[in-house]
């Protein structure tokens, strides 16, 4: 999968294609139905399939101090799109001046002159253009003109997670936030992951008996509410079941949250330096303050023999 950052990113000879244009945060299963429409369509027509994204989101450049917390990176992005048979991804620097283009000059700057789309997909409350004043009617419109077809796809797809809401990117941060992590997944279509570097922390795990990986995030990280959490520790194309904890470790009294994953079972790991991401499974507990130390290990005992159970379950489940 080709993928570029930038309209001047784009081979000189690109020829017709099929274009889907939004955030895709988390890369969802509702946006797993348009984007599996869009590689479906580019085959039925012999073209490539493009998908075009924007860094950083546009809200923090209408909105400044309103960025979302992010489902996803966009490496992470690129990797669950060519899963789907992207042939390229477009990241476009969403900018003060490039928000101000009129919906009429967004579409000929990227749809028509760089990507020269043959069909379109979207959603129905697809919005483009400054102010967002462009919609799919008008998208419409304008593929009369400029020699394209827009399809849309209905994205009103529900589950349990939510309450039966329709899903969403915002429904999936609500969920995380929740540490209903669980619910999360259900409409992701996967565990939710955060990730980032392994830096040191003050090791009272290895201390203790349970040496964790302590993640440092990227920034915006949708990052699950504070708790005990089974998942898995992926680092080095490595996936080894974990008890994770998310928060500011009370019983040391400390102030700054974190994500910190211990490998069940795996001892000897030294993964400084290291990139590696967390996926959340299962909560297990919310954060607690115990009275003594020995306690604490009774307590971390008894999660690490939880995640064990929640781990197995779901993997004999999906074998």
């Amino acid at each position: 999968m080709q993928r570029w950052r930038g309209l001047e990113d784009i081979p000189e000879d690109w020829g017709r294609s099929v274009v889907t244009i939004g955030s895709y945060d988390g890369v969802h299963r509702g946006h797993q139905l348009i984007v599996g429409r869009a590689v479906e369509r580019a085959r039925e027509l012999g073209v490539p399939s493009v998908v075009v994204t924007f860094d950083p989101h546009p809200s923090e450049v209408v909105r400044p101090g309103t960025h979302p917390p992010l489902l996803a990176p966009h490496h992470r992005r690129a990797e669950l799109m060519a899963g789907l048979g992207v042939d390229a991804v477009l990241v476009l620097p969403f900018t003060t001046e490039f928000s101000k283009l009129s919906p009429a000059d967004f579409i000929v700057k990227v749809l028509v002159d760089r990507l020269h789309a043959k069909t379109v997909i979207e959603g129905p409350n697809f919005r483009f253009g400054h102010k967002a004043a462009g919609n799919v009617r008008l998208l419409a419109e304008l593929g009369a003109t400029y020699d394209y077809t827009v399809e849309v796809i209905d994205l009103y797809v529900t589950g349990e997670a939510g309450g039966g809401k329709p899903f969403s990117s915002t429904l999936v941060r609500t969920l995380v936030a929740e540490g209903d992590v669980a619910g999360a997944a259900e409409i992701l279509g996967r565990p939710h992951r955060v990730e980032g570097i392994v830096v040191r922390g003050a090791q009272r795990g290895r201390d203790l008996g349970f040496p964790t990986a302590n993640v440092e995030t990227l920034p915006h990280t949708a990052i699950p509410a504070d708790g005990v959490y089974a998942g898995w520790l992926e680092v080095g194309g490595e996936s080894m079941p974990a008890a994770i904890s998310v928060g500011t470790n009370p019983q040391f009294d400390g102030v700054e949250r974190t994500v910190e994953a211990y490998a069940i079972g795996r001892v000897g790991l030294d993964l400084y330096g290291m990139h590696a991401a967390v996926d959340f499974l299962a909560y297990v507990r919310g954060m607690l303050k115990f009275d003594s130390i020995d306690d604490l290990l009774v307590a971390m005992a008894a999660d690490v023999e939880r995640c064990t159970e929640l781990i197995t379950a779901h993997e004999r489940a999906t074998a």
